[in-house]
């Protein structure tokens, strides 16, 4: 979903010497495999975007899995990066990597202060790393690496997992389903009052593309949308696009996660960036590639 709206946003743009490659065609978390990679085709910039994602069950679940191949991949496109006279490569992470009772809004400073969240420590600690190791290339050997850290993203070509994916991916997916069979009722996980801040995948390449362009960017940088909704009002928005009809019923037994995870993007926002997609605007564009993703 990321790395083909950072390629959109660049094509839009002019740029035509882009290279990419799938995870079928390339596994980052092999490293003889990734040093080959950048020994071939010597690119001058990198955008790492990749990164094994998923929702509270997935990630808590499979916590190896997410702390292994997120850490796997960091290393490796950062090492190989550096070896193979990369100059400058942003590292992309995600509000995670915040402690779970952090102040709101949280600011760039608050990394590291407090615990993490239990349900998605594996991942936050893998993109911690990812972003400290691009800070400790860039002061040790002069190399351009940074990082920045979005909120909960969403867009075309999201993964639809109503098991694994993201609560915004798993809501249309199941909402879609519930209206497809005429329920009267549909369950959701949690209370529905945690809040979350969420960005369209569009927005985020127009902010990677500024950031590229600064010549001394920060360490790491927040983007988010600049507002919260509760889950439940994700989830009721979701519902009238989608034309769903019956009501919704919170499990409470299942965990919420974090209660609150707005960020301060007031750094990215005094660059001139701002999001063009309101919510509803956005769930009817990722609605509209889901039905076009299922044939529907």
């Amino acid at each position: 979903m990321v790395g083909s709206a950072i390629w959109r946003n660049l094509q839009s743009k002019g740029f035509k010497n882009l290279v990419c490659r799938s995870h079928k065609e390339l596994d980052l978390a092999n490293q003889s495999a990734v040093d080959h990679f950048f020994a071939e085709e010597r690119p001058q910039g990198v955008i790492h975007a990749a990164g094994k994602v998923g929702g509270i069950l997935a990630n808590d679940t499979y916590p190896a899995d997410f702390a292994y191949q997120n850490l796997s991949m960091a290393m490796n496109v950062i090492h190989s990066a550096y070896k193979h006279g990369v100059k400058r490569l942003l590292f992309l992470g995600s509000s995670c990597i915040y402690p779970k009772n952090t102040p709101q809004p949280i600011k760039e400073e608050y990394l590291l202060t407090s615990e993490l969240e239990k349900t998605n420590e594996a991942y936050a600690i893998a993109k911690i790393a990812g972003l400290k190791l691009c800070a400790y290339y860039r002061r040790q050997y002069g190399v351009l690496f940074h990082a920045a850290m979005p909120c909960n993203l969403y867009g075309r070509n999201d993964h639809y997992d109503s098991n694994n994916s993201h609560v915004f991916p798993a809501l249309i997916a199941k909402i879609h389903a519930a209206k497809m069979q005429n329920l009267p009722t549909h369950t959701l996980w949690g209370t529905g009052t945690p809040r979350r801040e969420f960005l369209h995948a569009d927005d985020l390449a127009e902010a990677i593309y500024i950031l590229l362009n600064q010549k001394n960017p920060p360490e790491w940088i927040n983007i988010g949308y600049g507002s919260d909704v509760t889950i439940r009002e994700l989830a009721e928005t979701i519902k009238q696009v989608v034309g769903f009809e019956g009501d919704f019923i919170f499990d409470t037994a299942k965990p919420d996660g974090t209660m609150k995870k707005l960020m301060d993007s007031s750094k990215i926002a005094a660059l001139g960036w701002k999001p063009k997609f309101d919510l509803r605007s956005g769930i009817q564009d990722a609605y509209k590639d889901y039905l076009q993703k299922r044939g529907n």
